[in-house]
């Protein structure tokens, strides 16, 4: 892409690309975590009556799969962000 004396394109495009992934894909991929938790889901009943629920441990590796790409993208913004000074 080319860029003008007004606006650099080439770093439009970038800041786009970028604010979508982190500004729309991060949280989805919390919603998909936390969805995952709860793929074969069973409730069983404890001994107060509370009901407990667990999930299947195929659901339990997916959220946690999630999970650690979101703690590693904050991750890598907090480095980023510190060795910018």
């Amino acid at each position: 892409m080319s860029s003008s004396s007004w606006i650099n394109l080439d770093a439009l495009w970038k800041i786009i690309v970028f604010g979508l992934l982190a500004g729309a894909g991060l949280p989805a991929l919390f919603a998909v975590g936390l969805r995952a938790l709860s793929i074969g889901q069973t409730q069983s009943a404890t001994e107060g009556g509370a009901a407990q629920a667990s999930s299947s441990l195929v659901g339990r590796v997916l959220a946690a799969t999630c999970f650690a790409i979101i703690l590693a993208a904050i991750g890598w913004g907090i480095y980023s962000i510190v060795n910018q000074s």
